[in-house]
């Protein structure tokens, strides 16, 4: 098997934005995808060693900033290189929160998803959350 050809799959770079008690949290991820469009599902794979996934898993909220192509790497980093356990990642960044407090970007970002799971399957490494879109909103 070339496993190569896996990597012609398409893919985005989104913020998960999550938020426990009053703390805010993110992570980069890869691996959004809608599900169904009646109702509006989409499924998120978090890998169980981010911060983000426990929260998520925690509260079954969570948000999608969709990045934008022009995306700085400052962004990338910030998300996806440095554990919310030990910094606040929102900080200098600018963002909005949804009815229930939780972050989305509003730069860099050409929409966004309020999420609320519905179910979640463990798959060793990672948990797909499964969720239904509450709203969605271009930026």
């Amino acid at each position: 098997m070339d496993t190569r050809a896996l990597f012609k799959i398409g893919y985005g770079l989104y913020v998960i934005g999550s938020k426990i008690d009053n703390k805010l949290n993110g992570c980069i991820l890869n691996t959004v995808g809608q599900i169904t469009s009646n109702p509006v599902r989409v499924t998120a794979t978090i890998n169980k060693s981010n911060f983000t996934h426990d929260i998520v898993a925690q509260t079954k909220l969570f948000t999608v900033s969709m990045l934008s192509q022009s995306t700085p790497f400052e962004v990338i980093k910030r998300f996806g290189f440095q554990s919310g356990r030990d910094t606040d990642k929102f900080v200098g960044f600018q963002f909005l929160t949804t009815s229930d407090g939780i972050p989305y970007l509003q730069s860099y970002c050409t929409a966004y998803l309020v999420c609320r799971v519905y179910e979640s399957v463990d798959v060793g490494t990672h948990t797909v959350f499964f969720a239904d879109v509450e709203d969605a909103n271009l930026l």
